[in-house]
């Protein structure tokens, strides 16, 4: 009997990753170089430079209230609806099911785990860098805002930087980050930026966000991605961890299932149709027999007074075809009666 082990969702996904890439020179991790290096060096000391004018209450903060008093949202209502929309592509929570939505595929077709935990080192170093700095500085919004002129810092806010801003940063950058080819990361990239862009300024016209919360934001998230080929290596230790805690699942799964035996095929033939002579003697051996009964003389042996062949009497359907002889006798009668009588 052969006995097969039911192979669970999550196995068949491991199954598929097991596979070969189909696209292996195609497929390159970025490295921290020279050129990388500086531009990181550089967007930090921009990020500085933002956080220092908005602490000390520089011309970026009246622009800031300049901007906020302008009202864009009043200025032009008839785009407001579309941009009550579009924003959402700056919301972590959609952005990052849509993306990780292609990464899966991306995932899928190149066998390996590697697009979905760089997605996920991304956003949780944007989670933790971002937050960081939205709870430190706790700088409230335009909407909440109580002093005119005043940097509005270290009042319980979390405006500062736009989160929007570098969510959409780091989520549809991460997409050109990825890119198989050259081209296709210069395209992706120019979008990418495009959408963040947009995003950023939409939360301006809503009066969401300070122009200076959106421009710390674009930074925020220009270092997260300038910062991920440091996280490479973590990146693959933790796809071979994943696929060694897989092997380790599957022996004790072996352990639990024994190994199918294989059975040599055994040959099947067909039932043959019984020869009448033998399934009447079947039958007839699976009747209950009778009970014995005493045997009998047969009819020729019936018992009476014998007689001899001469008088015995050949009998036909039409009478008897022997011819009557009147001077025999039954047997035992007297010789002296069959003498006839003469005269002296």
């Amino acid at each position: 009997m052969r006995t097969e082990q039911n192979l669970t969702r999550l196995d068949r996904v491991f199954a598929r990753l097991d596979r070969e890439p189909e696209r292996p020179a195609h497929i390159d991790v970025p490295k921290m170089s020279r050129h990388r290096v500086a531009l990181l060096s550089a967007t930090l000391a921009f990020y500085l430079a933002i956080v220092w004018l908005v602490v000390v209450t520089s011309w970026l903060v009246r622009f800031d209230w300049q901007v906020m008093f302008f009202r864009p949202y009043q200025q032009w209502p008839e785009i407001h609806a579309f941009l009550d929309y579009y924003v959402v592509l700056g919301q972590r929570g959609p952005t990052a099911v849509m993306v990780a939505a292609w990464l899966g595929w991306r995932s899928w077709r190149q066998h390996t785990l590697r697009p979905l935990l760089t997605l996920g080192a991304s956003l949780l170093l944007l989670n933790i860098t971002v937050g960081a700095a939205k709870l430190g500085m706790g700088r409230l919004g335009p909407h909440y805002a109580t002093t005119i002129g005043s940097n509005e810092m270290g009042l319980g806010g979390d405006i500062f930087p736009s989160g929007h801003t570098a969510n959409a940063v780091v989520t549809w950058g991460i997409l050109a980050y990825l890119a198989s080819t050259p081209r296709a990361r210069r395209w992706l990239s120019a979008v990418s930026a495009v959408v963040s862009l947009g995003v950023g300024l939409t939360t301006v016209y809503l009066g969401t966000h300070w122009l200076s919360d959106v421009v710390l934001g674009w930074a925020a998230g220009l270092l997260v991605l300038l910062a991920l080929p440091w996280c490479e290596p973590l990146i693959a230790r933790a796809e071979v961890s994943i696929f060694a805690l897989r092997d380790r699942r599957r022996e004790r799964r072996s352990a639990t299932f024994p190994a199918p035996v294989p059975v040599a095929p055994v040959a099947v033939s067909l039932p043959l149709k019984p020869h009448p002579v033998a399934q009447d003697e079947a039958a007839a051996a699976r009747e209950p027999l009778a009970p014995a009964r005493s045997p009998r003389a047969p009819a020729y042996l019936a018992p009476g007074p014998h007689a001899t062949r001469s008088e015995r009497t050949p009998v036909t359907p039409t009478g008897t075809r022997r011819p009557p002889h009147a001077d025999r006798l039954p047997r035992g009668t007297p010789a002296s009666a069959t003498r006839p009588l003469t005269g002296g």
